[in-house]
């Protein structure tokens, strides 16, 4: 039992011998291969040598030690804030004595107290003065001045005044008595307080007006030598000649210019700031907030509202008011006025509110004790309180002329009020019939529908600008959403306006700017709505495709969809989510779809043209489109020989519908003459006669050379562009029956063809050269003495100094990194004895908890056994 307790105490020893790496300092021994040593060749007298004998476990050790000191206590107070730092002068160096610690601690509190308190003490270093006098003695308060006297003269009080008023009189009275045993009249009784004190006073006023009088003869001197002065002064006045006087001009030095240019930019206008930009929800806010209050406006008169019964009436003020008792914001005072022959002290407000509620006819407002009844009753009670006996023979013809004012009054007073309620009612209908300045976004496309529908263009467009302002996204939470369905709606009813007989192309034209501003307000909404409008359109077409074995083409609200998506979106982007889907869908259009009628003629057309408006900024190539202009070309021939071209899918050889655009009536092409065609050409087609429908033909084919001169000039870059454009040339030149077609549709064939043999080669064919390329002359070489592997080449001083600091910046970076890595190395190892620690911490505490159980356990089952025992 003994030996091992003793080795267990040597490891105990060894272990706190250990330090926090668990490598020992003193008890290791060195291996002699790893201490290095450092030899000197000679030794130089005063030089201290360091690092003699290098030991690698002392150098680890002194660096484990210096982290501990530095980095462990860091790392441990990582998460601490009360730090109490001391900052006593002096407290850690034992070279400085107390005394000298004391002496210096009281000269730097002395500095800090002086540095923050002489900014503010104005008497401490230099004696400052007003007038002569000190202002330290005028502080003391020694000068003090006489209530009484209102000059300019001032004095010291005089003793008897001080001790009369301050020491209660009695030193006075008693130097009264013992200077009044030397005079003989004052040897009775010595004077009392209340007459001191009236002496005092006398003395007083006497000084006051004798000052008074010399201040008076002062003035009346000042004055005197004024006036003197002045007579004086007019005599010893002279003028200067003027030979003497152009020589002190000339004496005067001219302003420089400097001098000049800085007094003109001193008088200058200076720029003065201008108003910051508002931002877009601040703009935002203002137009609703304006919308809000054109529309109550608009309310008000609708409703028969005046502007002026909003407004506060005038109070009575009498001609005596001083305005004493005025407040701001209430109106006490009511217009005191007779009705019915009694006084009405009532609120007006209350009875305008009444009149509105109650809403009185024109019959009963004549009737009412208003207006000029009410003069009525006023001047009916005046002449009863005033009407004496002498004036009683005159009251017949004086009633008889007030009567017949009082009728043309009534008559013109009624005329007045019917000429007031048609202005009223016109006001009211002209209300009604504006638009409403605020809106709400629909939630429906019915409701937007019953909101445009019917109106005219511009009514539409105000009532799309007034919903955008009133919602608009940064006002509400969810706005954004709601204006979001409101594209799709838009979009929605454009295609309904489409499908109208006949389709409103000019209000669809105008709707494109809303829809824009929507666009681009929310542009990934919009991407979805047309995207999903191109998906269900190129379903339908895969379905068609399916059950009936062709494809047709698609009506005019999906044409007109294709060419709003070119508005609204880039397409000269190599891929685009809306675009590109456009492209696709198109070009199956072009190849699906059947040419069966001249109304698939003009919707070909129509995407053809479209083809070229998106592919003009990109110049991208479209087989398809060349492929269609081919058969527009096949349909005019009038013997179907395909030599030098093919035809691809839709078009045939020959079949029922192979002469479409075939003319031979010659009267027709002499009356025919070049139009634009309109889209909605397409829905008059069936109502038109033979001559129109020849002129619809030979327009097509003019809209069809057009196109093809616009491909030449488009694709003239391109290498194979005679290749591509050789069937074109092919039915220009040798098919097509030019002779026959008017002379306008004639020059646009010479155009077109001139436009395709104009356009030479754009490229050279790759051919090997015959022989090499000669080469170029060369220098005479830079000779560089190249030295041994591992030395420092030479080069001048500033390249020395360079390379010596590049290899000093790369020493220090690694060992900045190696010291870096070793830190974490260390931390690592903390963080991993706190986890053992705290592990074994908590394996002892569970253990601790077992047996701490087993013992409660065990003293339980022994108590039972024990009332086992018992009760048996």
């Amino acid at each position: 039992m003994g030996k091992p307790n003793k080795q267990r105490r040597k490891g105990q020893v060894a272990a706190r011998a250990k330090g926090p790496s668990g490598a020992g300092t003193a008890s290791v021994k060195n291996n002699p291969f790893e201490v290095k040593v450092n030899k000197q060749k000679f030794n130089i007298l005063g030089r201290r040598t360091k690092h003699d004998v290098g030991l690698p476990g002392v150098s680890r050790s002194k660096a484990v030690k210096k982290r501990t000191q530095t980095l462990l206590k860091e790392y441990k107070e990582r998460e601490k804030s009360n730090v109490f730092k001391d900052k006593r002068f002096g407290e850690y160096n034992t070279k400085i004595s107390p005394e000298e610690k004391m002496m210096k601690r009281f000269t730097l509190e002395r500095q800090q107290n002086h540095e923050k308190k002489s900014i503010y003490n104005l008497n401490e270093d230099d004696e400052l003065t007003h007038y002569g006098q000190s202002l330290a003695d005028i502080e003391k308060l020694n000068d003090v001045i006489d209530s009484d006297s209102d000059t300019e003269e001032r004095g010291i009080l005089s003793a008897e005044l001080t001790a009369a008023h301050f020491g209660g009189g009695g030193g006075l009275l008693r130097r009264k008595a013992l200077t009044g045993e030397q005079d003989e009249e004052e040897e009775e009784k010595p004077k009392s307080r209340k007459e001191l004190i009236e002496e005092l006073i006398a003395k007083s006023k006497q000084g006051k007006r004798e000052r008074q009088t010399q201040r008076e003869n002062a003035l009346e001197l000042t004055e005197k030598l004024d006036t003197d002065w002045k007579e004086i002064q007019t005599l010893l006045s002279h003028k200067t000649p003027k030979s003497e006087r152009k020589d002190k001009e000339e004496e005067k030095p001219k302003p420089d210019e400097y001098d000049m240019i800085v007094r003109e930019l001193g008088f200058e206008m200076k720029a003065q700031p201008s108003d910051r930009m508002k931002t877009e929800e601040e703009l935002a806010k203002e137009e609703q907030e304006r919308l809000q209050k054109l529309e109550a406006d608009r309310l008000r008169r609708m409703h028969g509202k005046d502007e002026q019964e909003n407004k506060k009436k005038p109070k009575h003020m009498s001609a005596d008011d001083l305005a004493d008792g005025f407040i701001l914001d209430k109106a006490d005072r009511r217009l005191l006025s007779y009705k019915g022959g009694k006084l009405n002290v009532g609120n007006d407000e209350e009875e305008g509110g009444n009149e509105e509620e109650e809403g009185e006819s024109e019959e009963e407002s004549e009737g009412e004790p208003g207006g000029e009844d009410e003069e009525e009753a006023i001047v009916e009670e005046d002449d009863a309180t005033d009407s004496p006996s002498d004036l009683e023979s005159d009251m017949g013809s004086e009633e008889e002329v007030t009567a017949n004012e009082e009728q043309k009054e009534k008559h013109k007073g009624n005329e007045e009020r019917l000429r007031s309620g048609e202005e009223q009612n016109a006001k009211i209908e002209a209300a009604r019939s504006e638009l409403p300045y605020t809106f709400t976004v629909p939630e429906s496309y019915e409701k937007l529908k019953s909101l445009l529908f019917g109106r005219i263009i511009e009514e539409q467009l105000v009532i799309l600008e007034r919903i955008q302002k009133c919602n608009h996204p940064s006002l509400a939470v969810g706005n954004k959403a709601k204006l979001e369905k409101l594209f799709g709606f838009l979009l929605e009813y454009i295609g309904e306006l489409a499908t109208v007989e006949p389709p409103e192309l000019k209000t669809i034209d105008k709707l494109v700017l809303p829809l824009y501003s929507l666009c681009q307000m929310f542009p990934e909404g919009a991407s979805n709505s047309v995207k999903f409008v191109l998906q269900d359109a190129a379903h339908d077409m895969e379905e068609m495709i399916e059950v009936k074995g062709r494809a047709t083409f698609p009506g005019l609200d999906m044409l007109i969809y294709l060419k709003i998506t070119a508005i609204l979106f880039p397409t000269s982007d190599f891929w685009h989510p809306v675009v590109t889907p456009a492209l696709v869908y198109m070009s199956q259009l072009l190849t699906k779809c059947q040419v069966m009628t001249l109304q698939d003629v003009v919707k070909g057309l129509f995407v053809c043209c479209l083809f070229l408006e998106y592919v003009s900024l990109s110049q991208r190539f479209i087989p398809e489109l060349i492929n269609f202009l081919v058969g527009i070309l096949h349909l005019s021939i009038p013997q179907k020989r395909p030599q030098g071209y093919i035809l691809v899918h839709p078009f045939r050889p020959a079949g029922k519908n192979s002469e479409l655009l075939l003319v031979c009536d010659k009267k027709d092409m002499e009356t025919w003459k070049k139009q634009n065609l309109p889209l909605s050409i397409v829905t008059r087609l069936k109502e038109s006669s033979k001559t129109e429908m020849n002129h619809f033909r030979l327009s097509c084919l003019a809209v069809c050379l057009d196109l093809i001169k616009k491909c030449a000039a488009l694709y003239e870059s391109l290498s194979s562009f005679h290749e591509i454009m050789q069937p074109i040339r092919v039915l220009l030149t040798e098919h097509i029956p030019v002779s026959e077609y008017p002379e306008q549709l004639q020059e646009l064939h010479q155009n077109a063809l001139k436009e395709l043999e104009d356009k030479g080669k754009h490229y050279t064919p790759l051919v090997c050269e015959k022989k090499k390329p000669v080469p170029l002359k060369l220098y005479m070489p830079k000779i560089v003495k190249v030295l041994e592997f591992g030395r420092k080449q030479g080069g001048s001083k500033e390249e020395q100094e360079r390379k010596r600091l590049i290899h000093k910046h790369k020493r220090e970076f690694k060992g900045a990194v190696r010291e870096i890595r070793k830190d974490n190395q260390f931390l690592a190892r903390m963080q991993l004895s706190e986890i053992m620690q705290r592990d074994s911490d908590r394996k002892r505490k569970v253990k601790n908890l077992f047996n701490s159980l087993a013992t409660q356990e065990g003293e339980w089952k022994a108590m039972k056994r024990k009332k086992f025992k018992i009760r048996h």
